[in-house]
């Protein structure tokens, strides 16, 4: 079993990573200011093999230490998604950049850092065409940005590492989060009964959450076969258009009405569909479908009242 550090470990992938690893057996410590949910690792403290250290992860020294004693490296520290990191601009940069340039001074040979950035990087895509890890990145938002540059620092100073460019990630976490595309449009759909989409012919492609964590395993248990390279991760059968997936959740709340507006412009302009082959062929592959994440959605906002502290 493998000692384990990941930065910003309390939030939305984190939580339910962290979760999966200590299941296995792995000593797993965070690094976290606990910002948004203070909660979303209760159920963690009576594993042994968890330490939760509340935290700056842009702390060098502390990183340092850390890294010393540890195997992996999961950086996920970051203000996360286009408006949050819009609104505080230099936290975006020192966080979402500036760790990773700290962690490029600090690793050690034995470090093996696992690296997740965002498929949003490919910003508008070709009409007819997947992105695949070949295809020119195009950021639009300091967000993208900022990850994009990330994996760069990665992919030519780290030894050992893998990049993922992952999916819009949706589903039920610890430390949930109604902002993301298919969660908000469940999210709207339980409370209002309606949608209104702008450009709704804009593509993406999802994946869920648990499908992430099982990425992350699956690269644990292989990393010399996936080391020092770059992988989208989604699912693939979820390559599809924002009316396509408002049709696909009026299936299972047949109460929804759909409303296009089509003199809106979406501030959100990535419009993509993207290929996640060369995971596939690694041996991994998403399975978790867009109807089941779905369906738990709609159960989870109708049923749970806690109000949800997104991040902007």
């Amino acid at each position: 079993m493998s000692k384990i550090l990941i930065t910003g470990g309390a939030g939305y992938i984190g939580s339910m990573l962290c979760t999966k690893l200590l299941s296995l057996g792995h000593q797993v410590t965070v690094v976290d200011l606990l910002k948004y949910d203070k909660g979303s690792l209760n159920h963690l403290y009576f594993n042994r093999n968890f330490k939760l250290i509340v935290d700056d992860a842009r702390k060098k020294n502390l990183i340092k230490n850390l890294v010393n004693k540890n195997d992996y490296i999961i950086p996920l520290a970051a203000l996360v998604g286009a408006p949050l990191c819009e609104k505080f601009k230099k936290d975006a940069i020192s966080t979402n950049l500036g760790t990773i340039q700290t962690l490029c001074e600090v690793i050690t040979k034995k470090n093996k850092v696992i690296y997740l950035t965002t498929n949003s990087g490919y910003g508008i895509g070709e009409k007819g065409k997947y992105c695949d890890e070949n295809s020119p990145l195009n950021p639009i938002s300091l967000y993208g940005r900022t990850k994009c540059d990330g994996e760069d620092l990665v992919r030519n100073k780290i030894k050992n590492h893998v990049c993922f460019r992952l999916a819009t990630v949706f589903g039920h976490s610890y430390r949930m989060r109604s902002d993301l595309l298919v969660n908000n449009f469940v999210h709207t759909t339980v409370k209002k009964k309606r949608l209104t989409l702008f450009e709704p012919h804009f593509r993406r492609n999802f994946i869920h959450v648990r499908d992430v964590v099982n990425a992350i395993e699956f690269t644990i248990k292989n990393f010399n076969r996936l080391k020092n390279n770059v992988y989208n991760l989604g699912l693939s059968s979820a390559n599809i258009s924002k009316i396509m997936l408002a049709r696909k959740i009026q299936k299972h709340f047949k109460k929804l009405r759909i409303k296009i507006v089509k003199n809106r412009k979406d501030p959100d302009k990535r419009d993509y569909f993207v290929s996640n082959k060369k995971i596939e062929k690694k041996g991994f592959k998403a399975t978790i479908s867009l109807d089941d994440g779905i369906i738990e959605l709609i159960q989870i906002f109708s049923n749970d009242k806690n109000r949800i502290i997104n991040n902007y």
